[in-house]
């Protein structure tokens, strides 16, 4: 697997498989991921919520079953946040996928695992380039699969993030025209996903972050005060884990721009 950077704030959570289970609802509120009933699952989240990314995959793929899940969330958040080496980072996406799509074999109409399917998609397309990534179809894969956790479950708040987060991000390489007729991307459909996962959500520390890039990305300095005061108030969050903690850093990073 690899050396993998550590949490840079070891120690600031302490989660054990009781004190998950109580802040399940809290944890899991934009993922709507059920409370497992196998101990080693439990103790593969109670890692990944205390920032132990390696330790849970590693936990998570011994486990199996729901464990996979708990596999794919700590690689595809170390990845995004912590692996500084730009090929390995595409390398762990592509893993998320792979094993995604496995999962999806045994379990087709679990919203998770169609969920880590477009979010390893997602962000392998932003390594290569969105405008590549679309040409090569993995823009198709990545909306079919997020508008299918949506069907399944549509309170998972993380997949409006995500699918607002692709509307923006097309309409931002591509162009409205473009980005409307061949990839199904717009601009008020994009924004209508942010809110609703915010509604969801409303302490989604990504969610904020999110929005506030996607508000930038299509309308510029127009909505440039609006998108700042979505960055405070995301960088004044609390956090409730190791990966709400990286989101409060990326928020805090975005105003010291």
């Amino acid at each position: 697997m690899g050396e993998w950077t550590a949490f840079p704030y070891v120690g600031a959570f302490s989660f054990d498989g009781a004190s998950v289970l109580k802040a399940w609802s809290r944890l899991h509120v934009a993922d709507v991921e059920p409370a497992p009933h196998d101990q080693a699952v439990l103790h593969a989240w109670a890692l990944f919520h205390n920032g132990e990314f390696r330790q849970a995959c590693e936990a998570g793929l011994k486990a199996g079953g729901a464990g996979i899940t708990v596999a794919n969330k700590a690689t595809a958040i170390y990845a995004n946040y912590l692996e500084p080496r730009e090929k390995t980072r595409l390398a762990l996406f592509q893993d998320v996928a792979e094993r995604a799509e496995k999962q999806l074999l045994a379990e087709p109409h679990n919203p998770n695992a169609w969920y880590w399917r477009a979010y390893a998609l997602g962000r392998y397309s932003q390594g290569i380039s969105v405008a590549k990534a679309l040409a090569q179809g993995l823009g198709t894969r990545v909306k079919e699969s997020l508008e299918r956790v949506i069907d399944l479950a549509p309170s998972h708040a993380d997949a409006h993030i995500a699918l607002g987060t692709f509307h923006a991000e097309v309409i931002d390489k591509v162009g409205s025209l473009i980005g409307s007729m061949t990839y199904g991307a717009k601009r008020d459909v994009g924004l209508r996903m942010f809110q609703q996962a915010l509604r969801l959500h409303p302490g989604s520390v990504i969610g904020l972050v999110e929005y506030a890039n996607a508000l930038v990305m299509l309308d510029g300095d127009d909505k440039l005060q609006e998108a700042t005061a979505l960055y405070e108030q995301a960088a004044a969050a609390t956090p409730a884990d190791a990966t709400e903690r990286l989101d409060v850093e990326m928020a805090q990073a975005e105003l010291a721009n």
